[in-house]
């Protein structure tokens, strides 16, 4: 049975993410093993509204910001020569990543 490493890739610029993802997936072509994705899971929204005026007098209007985290997640063979070359590549400091085998 071959092992798998799955690979949880998190960030607020979608971009960058999809930068990082392109590049494992070229690793892993070169490579030779098998890939599943970058698989798009569902955007996380976090949504804030705040008060305008600090002091609470005047009208009421709001303020309404919304924080998005995009995430991917990549399914690889787990040899020793791929897991290498991913380990040294460059991840912006937007980008999380999570790797855990299976």
């Amino acid at each position: 049975m071959v092992q798998k490493a799955r690979i949880r890739l998190t960030s607020i610029n979608q971009f960058k993410l999809d930068d990082v993802c392109r590049e494992i997936r070229g690793i892993a072509d070169k490579v030779g093993a098998k890939i599943a994705g970058p698989i798009p899971l569902p955007t996380k929204r976090i949504k804030h509204t705040t008060r305008k005026t600090p002091c609470g007098e005047g009208t009421a209007t709001w303020d309404r910001f919304e924080l998005r985290v995009h995430k991917r997640l990549i399914e690889v063979e787990a040899n020793e020569r791929l897991m290498r070359r991913v380990m040294r590549v460059r991840v912006p400091d937007e980008v999380f990543i999570e790797i855990s085998l299976v």
